[in-house]
């Protein structure tokens, strides 16, 4: 009886294991200054088997999607396609903790940005 109480809880240590959650995941707030203006964004974030969901909640109904995500470790990469201007983000940023800081690349300009929690 106890060698399978053992056994149980040590599958369940490794399940829990597995299913814990990535550095990326969940909300973050965003902040970017570029030559277009300053975006600041409630950011929300989904991982799952090496891909990258989630959106850009910019206020006043505005979203943007983000598109192409992956992370690999600590390192994320996506694609936002700015409504409203033939524009995509290239994006790119390593998360350290409650924080993340990365490159925007687009028009062949890159500016700096960061999230934090």
């Amino acid at each position: 009886m106890l060698k399978r109480l053992v056994i149980s809880l040590a599958l369940l240590a490794t399940a829990a294991t597995s299913l814990a959650e990535s550095p990326a995941d969940g909300q973050w707030n965003f902040y970017m200054t570029s030559q277009m203006g300053t975006v600041d964004a409630v950011v929300t974030m989904l991982t799952g088997d090496g891909t990258l969901t989630g959106e850009f909640d910019l206020g006043n109904g505005r979203k943007w999607a983000i598109e192409d995500g992956t992370i690999e470790g600590n390192r994320i990469k996506f694609n936002i396609n700015r409504d409203g201007a033939a524009m995509t983000y290239v994006m790119a940023g390593t998360i350290e903790g409650n924080k993340v800081n990365g490159t925007a690349s687009a028009w062949g300009s890159t500016v700096t940005w960061g999230m934090s929690r």
